[in-house]
């Protein structure tokens, strides 16, 4: 378990200052991330790494020569918010464009997409890709839903030598695409890993046995089976990947293939070469020729006690990408780079924020910012109360992180309605920054999704009226189509969208009745918690937790939950007279 931090909340920004300040011949700190020391070659296309803290190596100790330009590093198992994202290659940036590379996961996929867009805005050419190496969490058919997990390194590495080469945009893209397309990873775990300020793992492993087909985020496994020695540890990761192999790659026998054994955070190095002997004379038997194998810690999962297997079937053009010199603070390959002097980099991007001024406010929505933060603040008790709770229940088929997500994200709100409210805002500016401020700092999934709620709600309200009941009705039904058109999920898919929708539709008709706003919130709450609790009874098709989909059966899913707790605590505040007068 993780037992050296101060506030848990704070970890990971406290671990990457620690980190930037151990390596400043490789890095230094921006907002959001890291970049290159020396900055990026001018005229060079910059690759942009990130992800969730929690998996050092990946993704900060990746930047250097070589490999990557910077890295965005979210929270523990969340994805980096837009605006780090977005901050971290415009401090990379050197004039031929940006590609932004994560793996596979649904925060990843809405937060790196929202940058790019962004970017585009700034007038920076962007362009995004998804790892999906993992072949337990998806069929060979289906492989735009798997997961990313070690196999980032070579795909990374492949895009990455590339853009070294100076090579254009949309080229390194596709190299990235190939390199991809021909990495397979399979992993197995003992035990699950513990989040700092946690007292009990995400998940565990019954004595004596293992579980197989494993991510990145402390989610359990998609099967258990018998614990074994390390050669049959082997004989399962490596049988695993033959049996899929790539297009072109028709039988294993003659290949070349990159091979990386990566230990997840307990399993010690010694441990690592004891499987590796067997992995490669079993590969050997199957006529596969390994280039350049990696052995070690590559891609963590803080504690767990766990393994990976990767293969990247290589052709000429892989094998020399994968060959070519790289020198970071985690990995270095080939003879040794001159170090490049730090004082060759560009001043870093900040972003000039003024939150000293904030719109023209008439004193009815000036009025009604006062009950906005009265909710926020409702809110923010509702999460921290229940922080454990959510985390748990995320747990059992995702990566527990939930309740940790959530509560930085309303600490941030509320703090950034503070300040707008202190100012004179409006109702709808005070929403508009909360949200901001809660996709900012919680990142994650759901941080992108409370972001667009605030903001969509904020939105509709303005700042000129005082809010009716059929204004704040419309609000949530516009953060309803928002939600539901960024994430991609629908009713059924067992996510917060099977409590927002029947939460905005109940609002919207008890508004459309006449009712005022107290009442119409308290018919929809009802409905909330009812929808929250239903589903319990669904499988998830969609996150982390569609791999395990039978493991959440009888749970309902964190997300839902938390909206419902949520709606509950905002009726809690709402004036009893009506906000609205018809």
């Amino acid at each position: 378990m993780t037992r050296l931090f101060n506030d848990p909340a704070a970890f990971a920004d406290e671990a990457l200052e620690g980190f930037a300040a151990a390596h400043r011949g490789w890095v230094r700190p921006v907002t959001g991330g890291v970049v290159r020391a020396a900055g990026t070659p001018a005229g060079q296309v910059a690759v942009v790494v990130g992800g969730g803290s929690g998996h050092y190596p990946a993704f900060s100790g990746l930047v250097g020569r070589g490999l990557a330009h910077g890295a965005a590093v979210g929270n523990v198992f969340a994805s980096p918010s837009a605006q780090q994202i977005r901050s971290v290659a415009r401090s990379a940036h050197g004039g031929a464009g940006v590609l932004l590379m994560y793996g596979n996961y649904a925060g990843d996929v809405l937060h790196f997409g929202q940058a790019a867009e962004r970017l585009a805005g700034d007038g920076i050419e962007a362009r995004t890709f998804a790892v999906t190496d993992d072949i337990s969490s998806a069929a060979p058919e289906e492989t735009a839903k798997r997961r990313g997990i070690a196999g980032d390194l070579p795909v990374f590495k492949a895009a990455a030598a590339a853009a070294e080469e100076g090579l254009p945009l949309d080229e390194v893209l596709r190299v990235a695409e190939h390199a991809n397309a021909r990495t397979r990873s399979f992993g197995i775990a003992f035990s699950g890993c513990t989040l700092p300020g946690a007292d009990h793992p995400l998940f565990t492993v019954p004595e004596a046995r293992m579980a197989v087909g494993l991510g990145i985020h402390g989610e359990p496994g998609i099967g258990e089976e018998s614990l074994p020695t390390a050669d049959e540890a082997a004989r399962l990761m490596v049988g695993a990947l033959l049996k899929e192999l790539p297009e072109g790659v028709d039988t294993p026998d003659g290949q070349r293939a990159a091979v990386i054994l990566n230990g997840l955070g307990s399993v010690k190095y010694e441990e690592l070469f004891v499987v590796y002997r067997k992995v490669a004379a079993l590969l050997g038997d199957a006529g596969v020729d390994i280039v350049d194998p990696e052995v070690g810690e590559l891609v963590t999962s803080f504690d767990m006690a766990g393994v990976s297997l990767t293969l990247t079937w290589l052709d000429d053009r892989l094998e020399q990408l994968w060959r070519a010199p790289a020198d970071t603070p985690a990995y270095r390959k080939g003879a040794p780079l001159a170090q490049e002097p730090a004082t060759e980099a560009a001043a870093p991007y900040v972003e000039e924020i003024d939150d000293s001024r904030v719109p023209d406010a008439t004193e009815e929505s000036r009025g009604s910012a006062a009950h906005v933060l009265a909710a926020l603040n409702a809110v923010a008790d509702i999460v921290d109360t229940h922080a454990g709770e959510l985390g748990r229940i995320d747990a059992v088929a995702g990566d527990g992180d939930h309740g940790i997500g959530m509560q930085r994200g309303t600490t941030a709100a509320l703090e950034a309605a503070v300040r707008a409210h202190d100012l004179g805002a409006g109702a709808g500016t005070v929403l508009v920054h909360a949200g901001d401020a809660w996709a900012d700092k919680a990142g994650g999934t759901s941080g992108a999704l409370w972001g667009t709620i605030l903001r969509s709600l904020g939105t509709r309200l303005g700042d000129q009226d005082a809010p009716t009941a059929e204004a704040v009705a419309q609000g949530v039904s516009d953060a309803s189509d928002a939600v539901r058109r960024l994430g991609g999920a629908e009713v059924g898919d067992k996510t917060m969208v099977d409590v927002l929708v029947p939460f905005a539709d109940t609002l919207a008709e008890a508004a459309g009745e006449g009712l005022p706003l107290t009442e119409a919130w308290q018919r929809a709450a009802v409905t909330a918690e009812k929808a929250a609790a239903a589903t319990a009874d669904l499988l998830p098709r969609k996150g982390r937790a569609r791999p395990h989909a039978e493991k959440s059966l009888g749970t309902p899913d964190a997300g839902a939950h938390s909206l419902a707790l949520i709606t509950r605590a905002i009726h809690g505040v709402l004036p009893d007279h009506p906000l609205d007068q018809h």
